[in-house]
């Protein structure tokens, strides 16, 4: 099962302040286990909202807003794909992940999701579909 894992962004991501040298070498130990173990598929952290844009969609209207965008703590700051055997395992492993903490004392919360599968569509797929996403899966593409 592929989940992806987001993290969430800070003040201080958002602000554009680099990582300490200390946190990048606690991830990357982290990521280093990941790999190791075979788990991580992708990990990577994004720029600050400001440098960013959202695309609104209503009926026929499409809007484009540039950043910076309110709420911080709803902000996406980065993301890893894993593939793991279930949730439980993939818990399990992100109870240690290493995750930058924000000013102030707020706790700091990643959020896991399963990534869907052609399987998790089920009928919906016909056959040439599904062979298409076989290929994509095969060439490492989705």
């Amino acid at each position: 099962m592929r989940f992806m894992v987001i993290t969430k962004a800070t003040a201080e991501s958002e602000a554009g302040l680099p990582a300490t040298t200390e946190d990048i070498e606690t991830m990357g130990a982290f990521i280093e286990e990941m790999m190791n173990a075979g788990v991580l598929l992708a990990a990577e952290g994004i720029h600050p909202s400001a440098k960013g844009a959202r695309i609104y969609f209503d009926n026929d209207k499409t809007t484009v807003v540039d950043g910076p965008f309110a709420e911080t703590k709803e902000l996406v700051g980065g993301f890893f794909l894993v593939e793991t055997k279930s949730l439980e395992e993939c818990v399990e492993w992100f109870k240690r992940c290493p995750v930058q903490r924000p000013a102030g004392g707020e706790p700091a919360n990643i959020e896991i999701r399963q990534v869907i599968s052609a399987d998790d569509l089920g009928d919906t797929l016909t056959p040439e579909q599904r062979e298409v996403v076989a290929q994509r899966d095969a060439q490492g593409a989705w």
